[in-house]
């Protein structure tokens, strides 16, 4: 019983008053979440190939990743305020590392996509969960925080589909993708041992009078806005991340190893800008910061098509990569526009909304890729990404 008192108290201790502790197990679920979830499309021509499946069935694989993580957002974020932040994310970790070990026993296609909605799922858990306890923990420096672990991210998106291609070339796909499940355990142990308990609700609150207050909430001009806004920079950025490989190898002709580097310069991109840009907001203020990372990031995905040679598509990836930094910003914005009271299940909600439509966006780029229109994709999410520099522009800067 001492023993157990002691490690009670040990955990307590540890749990308490280290922000920065918990900024770092937080970062590194993301570093893991994120960046798994490129390797999928780092590593979709070897799937195909190996499948035999079409450009239209590969984006459905990438769509259905995507869609079972926006499924998880609004339970996830009704959780939150019932449940806390520290076991959601434990078990975000968890599930995502359990998850991929169900890689190992996927021989067709269709059980390939069972094991994709599997992680999906699990890392479902961690998204909202992440931002509303750095929300939580660090208020006014929540910019730095958003930016330092959507940074993390990037790294890990950078990083991860680099190591598992030269995984996968020696010891196939299925060890590249189960091999990382060890370290999301270390990850949930890390989260379990960082984060403190927060107040839940235990006043009787029933989920509909949640919903009222969200949909409330969603008529403040800013929040309406945020969330267009993030709608279609995610749907543009889901469509190029899953593509852009397969691009780069069926139309600029390049090898996968040098595909699949020039998708790391994407992520590298996104990383270095996301060390600057939160910043930036929280001194000048995100609507502007936004709108500038918008109009920059439809830049390259015009030109893309018209792009030739390894250095000059290498700029135009880095470039593209810049619109990452638009996530945190505009997660940070919406957290805090949301009611207090109903943080948790307004942020799970709109998650919900803008993850499940950007999911659609690898689909749309297969479809018209299997009909010889991959050029005319990369001009549509260019677009698609310049209205989102308008709406940002119209946003409402926060008070304070």
């Amino acid at each position: 019983m001492a023993v157990t008192d002691s490690v009670r108290r040990t955990v307590a201790d540890l749990r308490t008053g280290h922000p920065a502790r918990l900024l770092g197990a937080v970062a590194a679920g993301w570093f893991l979440v994120l960046g798994m979830r490129f390797v999928i499309p780092a590593i979709l021509p070897t799937i195909s190939d190996e499948f035999g499946v079409s450009n239209a069935a590969a984006g459905l694989a990438v769509t259905v990743l995507w869609l079972t993580y926006a499924v998880m957002q609004f339970p996830t974020g009704a959780l939150i305020d019932r449940v806390g932040e520290r076991t959601l994310l434990v078990a975000g970790a968890a599930l995502s590392g359990t998850g991929l070990l169900a890689y190992f026993v996927s021989p067709t296609f269709a059980l390939f996509l069972l094991a994709t909605a599997a992680f999906g799922l699990g890392t479902g858990l961690y998204g909202p969960t992440r931002g509303t306890v750095l929300s939580r923990t660090f208020d006014a420096r929540e910019g730095t925080a958003f930016g330092a672990v959507m940074a993390a991210g990037s790294v890990g998106a950078a990083a991860l589909p680099f190591l598992a291609a030269a995984v996968t070339i020696r010891y196939g796909w299925r060890v590249a993708l189960a091999g990382a499940a060890p370290l999301f355990f270390v990850v949930a142990v890390a989260l379990w041992l960082s984060i403190s308990d927060r107040p839940t609700a235990t006043d009787g609150r029933h989920l509909l009078t949640d919903l009222r207050s969200v949909i409330a909430g969603i008529r403040h001009r800013g929040l309406l806005l945020a969330v267009v806004g993030a709608t279609l920079m995610l749907f543009a950025f889901q469509a190029v991340t899953a593509f852009l490989t397969t691009y780069l190898v069926t139309v600029k002709t390049l090898d996968q190893s040098t595909a699949g580097a020039l998708l790391s310069v994407l992520f590298v991109g996104g990383a270095v800008s996301q060390s600057v840009t939160g910043r930036l907001a929280d001194r000048y203020g995100s609507p502007s910061v936004l709108t500038a990372v918008a109009l920059v990031s439809a830049v390259p995905l015009a030109l893309l098509p018209r792009l030739e040679g390894e250095v000059a598509l290498a700029a135009g990836a880095a470039l593209v990569g810049i619109r990452m930094s638009a996530g945190p910003l505009s997660n940070a914005y919406i957290v805090d526009t949301l009611p207090d009271s109903v943080e948790g299940t307004g942020w799970g909600l709109l998650r919900t909304c803008f993850f499940a439509i950007g999911s659609l966006g690898s689909t749309v780029v297969g479809v018209l890729a299997d009909r010889s229109l991959f050029d005319t994709a990369f001009y549509l999410l260019a677009a698609l990404t310049l209205a989102a520099a308008v709406v940002y522009f119209l946003l409402p800067k926060r008070d304070g």
